[in-house]
């Protein structure tokens, strides 16, 4: 927990400023990651620090101020939706038909360590309550 918190007190200096996330350079494809999923507006892709058998990120592929649930604007309710019906979708075709978790981090916090909107669904095991 501690790296965690790490990364996220890190993370924050840099919260607003609109420099390049490393989920910017993963859609430019300056970094590799193990997609499982791409449509038009979100890309889906295996955590590289995964905390569940299954731990998958979605991220918008247009940030457009979304840096935190927190800056959601009316402008963001269709990329939103989508988001929470592709982690369905992607729980579907990685087989969690027994559930799922969705967790989205915001702010320092919430332990978010990446400025650009983005989900994580775990799954694979049984996710214990109270989490965190």
């Amino acid at each position: 927990m501690a790296n965690e918190e790490a990364a996220a007190s890190a993370a924050s200096a840099l919260r607003d400023t609109g420099a390049p996330t490393v989920f910017d350079r993963i859609l430019s494809k300056q970094i590799r990651s193990t997609v499982v999923y791409e449509d038009k507006k979100v890309l889906a892709f295996r955590d590289i620090s995964p905390q569940a058998p299954t731990h998958i990120i979605l991220i918008p592929k247009e940030r457009d101020g979304l840096t935190r649930l927190s800056k959601a604007e009316e402008r963001h309710e269709e990329i939103l939706g989508h988001l929470l019906y592709t982690a369905k979708v992607v729980a579907k075709q990685e087989g969690l038909d027994d559930g799922y978790r969705i967790v989205i981090n915001d702010g320092p916090d919430g332990c978010q360590s990446v400025y650009h909107l983005h989900l994580h669904l775990l799954g694979g095991r049984k996710l214990g309550w109270p989490p965190g």
